[in-house]
């Protein structure tokens, strides 16, 4: 595999790998290439359940922005992380992807994706050169904590010698019945962990009835949504309790941290970020003066009608007075809370960076590395959560391979 070490293998070469989705996956695929026996434990009955629905969207694997840019999207930048995303970018990790014989391509807004928009041939192939390596897949294998000599214990099974070194890839804590459930902090005792909180999530807003009742389900296309100094485009969702979609995404970790402070927040929509709010003054200012105010947004404007009953919708609370044209590039809308966890694309939280050396390996267990979504970093939608995944599994890997080594020497 293209960009992935293989150094030679230490003589005590078995590594037990906990989380079969994309970050245990990669870890393990590393270590197999680098001649370590390795086997895949995973508590739910198939491997990437996560992953797969993933691609029920389109499958997007990682973005082809810059690196430098790419980088800020990542919050904390814990060094680790951010040395992680620079040892396997999104090149090696579409080439990698290429190297399965699962072409890419880049969309519109620079996000790659396989040229198939789906996750289930990317699996099979991946699972096949995993098979392919010796890597051993253990389903239905829930880990339950460690045993006298450091071995991880596993339900219903007879504990086995300790490993050489075990990496946990135990997932966050969103979409929970798809296998990361959050629980994983109780057994790792006197670990520091960040609590957990959603991230990529919807939020909720106080909907008059008639405005629900009507709109629920319905999108906001190509739409501008600002926070403060912060703005950004995209689309949006009305939801029976709020709102949903990628441009509340691109701003959940600080309207989720603006609203645990205040209790609420406020944000204001564009609703024609393509126009001036002079040229939107313009327009409704030459519409007769006996169009309803409705007909003249829906004409002159060619706003949609969920839209049209956001702006009335404003008009009927504290927004109003506010000339049109103003509401239609700066909507006030309050957020009251966020969506659950459960719904979550991904989460905030888990291991603290606190706990972890430059190699990911956990300090108050040598020998124990960590990857994937388990530790605390979030970022938006776009690719760069599975590419943190990808990259933090390569990293923990890496780490691993270089701790044996440093081990065999000292034997």
């Amino acid at each position: 595999m293209n960009e992935l070490p293989a150094p030679p293998a230490p003589p005590h070469n078995r590594v037990t790998v906990i989380g079969a989705g994309p970050a245990g996956l990669m870890a393990a695929e590393v270590l197999a290439t680098a001649g370590l026996a390795v086997t895949v434990h995973d508590h739910m009955p198939s491997v990437g359940r996560k992953f797969l629905m993933a691609g029920r969207g389109g499958l997007n694997l990682t973005h082809g922005e810059p690196l430098e840019l790419l980088l800020t999207r990542y919050r904390p930048a814990a060094p680790p992380l951010i040395e992680a995303v620079r040892g396997f970018p999104p090149a090696a990790l579409i080439a990698w992807c290429e190297g399965l014989g699962v072409p890419t391509f880049a969309g519109s807004s620079a996000r790659i994706f396989p040229t198939s928009l789906k996750s289930s041939p990317l699996l099979r192939a991946w699972l096949q050169r995993l098979a392919g390596l010796g890597v051993e897949l253990r389903s239905r294998s829930c880990w339950i904590g460690w045993g006298p000599a450091g071995e991880p214990l596993f339900e219903g099974e007879q504990a086995a010698e300790a490993p050489a070194a075990t990496v946990l890839a135990l997932g966050g804590a969103s979409w929970p019945r798809l296998g990361s459930d959050g629980h994983w902090p109780a057994l790792l005792p006197g670990i520091r962990t960040a609590p957990w909180a959603p991230a990529n999530m919807g939020f909720t807003v106080a909907w008059s009835d008639h405005f629900r009742d009507r709109h629920q389900g319905t999108p906001l296309k190509r739409i501008g949504l600002r926070f403060g100094a912060i703005a950004v485009r995209g689309e949006a969702m009305v939801t029976r309790t709020g709102l949903e979609g990628g441009a509340l995404y691109a701003l959940s970790a600080p309207l989720r941290e603006a609203i645990a402070a205040q209790g609420s927040t406020r944000i204001e929509l564009d609703l024609r970020p393509d126009l001036s709010e002079a040229i939107v003054a313009e327009r409704l200012a030459s519409r007769p003066r006996s169009e309803s105010l409705a007909n003249g947004l829906r004409k002159a404007l060619a706003l949609p009608p969920v839209a049209i009953g956001l702006v009335q919708e404003a008009l009927r609370s504290d927004a109003a007075g506010v000339p049109p044209a103003r509401l239609i590039k700066a909507l006030p809308l309050r957020l009251t809370g966020t969506a659950g966890i459960e719904r979550a694309i991904s989460s905030a939280g888990g291991l603290a960076w606190s706990e972890v050396d430059d190699r990911l390996m956990l300090t108050a267990r040598p020998g124990v590395f960590a990857c994937g979504e388990m530790l605390d970093w979030e970022a938006p939608t776009g690719g760069y959560l599975l590419q943190g995944c990808f990259s933090t599994g390569v990293a923990a890997a890496r780490g691993t391979l270089a701790w044996l080594a440093e081990q065999a020497g000292r034997s």
